[in-house]
């Protein structure tokens, strides 16, 4: 009978077994309350029973008293006024003996007969006063019979005395028989009261049982997998109520999850491993374009250096040693800023000299035919860009541009910044190209056929979009009127970078 009690109640619902133990709850404090109130009005009855028996008979003795009172009165004088207080003093003694206990089985024997005297007496004293009353005072015999009246109301005050007195004695006598269970009374409110306690506590621990027990392993378990600790048994649980379905569940749930982490951490690993990889490759790179750059900033054509000497040693010739002196200088100061620089980024300001220098030694060979013009709307000394980019821009306008044109030409260098980009423009007025040609020349950069493109422009094209991720370089041109070639930076992009 146990073991299918308790498969009956593992088996009950979560809102079943709380409903059960509410019911049984409200049985236990009903249960308590009523035993409560029973026990209070046995207690108060008692008490109320001897407490009214002795106030009825007391309230009979007084009205008693103020009849006989009341019958002198007005015996001596017979006004309207004691006549009705008379009548009135009738009717409550009246009422008052009729209020008395007159019950055998309640009252007893005793008092039974003693309260049966006090009627009869009290009966036959109304008959004699009565009579007295209607007689008139100079009648035979009145004073003899208003004296009997008077003695009968003596003995019926003895009797009433009696009766009080054995009212008062029996009444003691049944309390003090109750005494002893009245010291009984609060062992037995304890006896109860650690009875129910008995039984809540078991109620209480049968729901525990049911719901906080298998509450605290799901906490428990729970604290243990928030710190990745998978190394617990799985939870086990009698229940096979909602709560043993979550408990379950929980297990599948923890399973899963150790497995779904492991996979993580696999992924994980290879990541970093994958990355560790990427970034050796990416340095791998960055030092191979370093050493591409280098290389291809050696490779500048060595025909300029050859006509320039050439020039030189004509004009020579020509000139005053003044002149030579400033060709000479711009020419050392080329050499010296192709052959020392080797830093990646420079100031604009230092590539503008480069420039102003190369032009100085172009309009020595070319004359009036080259015009170089420049239009700077930044900070030349705060603002930096790739080196080498300017000078070989210019020497591919003038060689492949104004130089071809028998008339000559202009070169219009232009830097302006435009919110965070940074836009050089280098145009020239030369023979430009037809646009399959445009074209061909921009994927071959694309491609990295400098071979197709020459070393200047491709150097500067592979250094532009190897150092800027957002960096451009586009080529603008027309048959017979020139070419424009511009460079976009992104001066965030260095800012990000620890550029500028």
């Amino acid at each position: 009978m146990y073991e299918y009690g308790k498969k009956l109640w593992l088996r009950t619902s979560l809102k079943k077994k709380l409903g059960i133990y509410v019911c049984l709850v409200i049985l236990v404090i009903g249960v308590s309350t009523w035993f409560s109130f029973l026990l209070m009005d046995f207690t108060l009855g008692n008490f109320d029973r001897i407490l009214d028996d002795n106030a009825r008979c007391y309230d009979f003795q007084k009205a008693m008293e103020l009849e006989a009172e009341v019958f002198r009165d007005y015996i001596k004088n017979q006004t309207s006024e004691n006549q009705k207080r008379y009548e009135e003093a009738c009717i409550q003694a009246r009422r008052s003996l009729g209020q008395l206990p007159f019950d055998y089985r309640t009252i007893g024997e005793n008092r039974y007969a003693r309260t049966w005297n006090v009627q009869n007496a009290y009966e036959r004293y109304c008959i004699s006063r009565d009579a007295i009353v209607r007689r008139e005072p100079e009648s035979e015999d009145y004073i003899t019979s208003l004296y009997q009246v008077y003695s009968m109301q003596e003995y019926l005050m003895t009797y009433i005395r009696q009766l009080l007195q054995l009212t008062m004695v029996e009444g003691n006598a049944s309390y003090q028989s109750q005494v002893p269970f009245f010291y009984r009374i609060p062992y037995m409110v304890l006896l109860i009261s650690v009875g129910m306690i008995v039984v809540m506590a078991g109620l209480t621990r049968l729901l525990s049982h049911a719901v906080v027990d298998p509450m605290e392993m799901l906490a428990d378990a729970t604290r243990k997998i928030a710190v990745n600790d998978f190394s617990g048994e799985d939870l086990a649980v009698e229940n096979q109520d909602e709560m043993g379905e979550m408990v379950h569940a929980f297990n599948r749930m923890k399973h899963a999850t150790e497995g779904y982490i492991r996979t993580l951490v696999k992924n994980h690993e290879i990541s970093e491993l994958l990355h560790k990889e990427e970034m050796e490759r990416i340095e791998m790179e960055k030092r191979l374009e370093e050493a591409r750059l280098e290389l291809l900033k050696s490779q500048i054509n060595p025909h300029f250096l050859f006509n320039t000497l050439n020039t030189i040693a004509c004009m020579a010739k020509l000139e005053d040693a003044s002149t030579t002196e400033r060709m000479i200088t711009s020419m050392s100061n080329l050499f010296r800023y192709n052959l020392k620089t080797t830093e990646q980024i420079v100031p604009l300001e230092q590539e503008l000299r480069v420039v102003q220098d190369y032009m100085y030694i172009q309009k020595m060979r070319f004359g009036s035919r080259i015009q170089y013009e420049r239009e700077v709307q930044v900070d030349e000394r705060k603002v930096q860009i790739p080196a080498f980019t300017l000078q070989p821009l210019v020497e591919n306008g003038i060689l492949h541009g104004v130089g071809k044109k028998e008339q000559g030409g202009r070169i219009l260098l232009r830097v302006w910044q435009k919110e965070e980009v940074l836009v050089i423009s280098v145009a020239d007025t030369g023979v430009g190209m037809e646009e399959e040609v445009r074209r061909q020349l921009e994927e071959a950069m694309k491609e990295r056929h400098t071979s197709k493109i020459g070393i200047g422009l491709g150097n500067i094209y592979q250094r532009v979009h190897t150092m800027y991720q957002k960096g451009e370089m586009r080529i603008y041109s027309q048959r017979g009127k020139g070419t424009v070639i511009q460079i976009r930076l992104s001066q965030e992009e260095r800012k990000d970078e620890g550029g500028l």
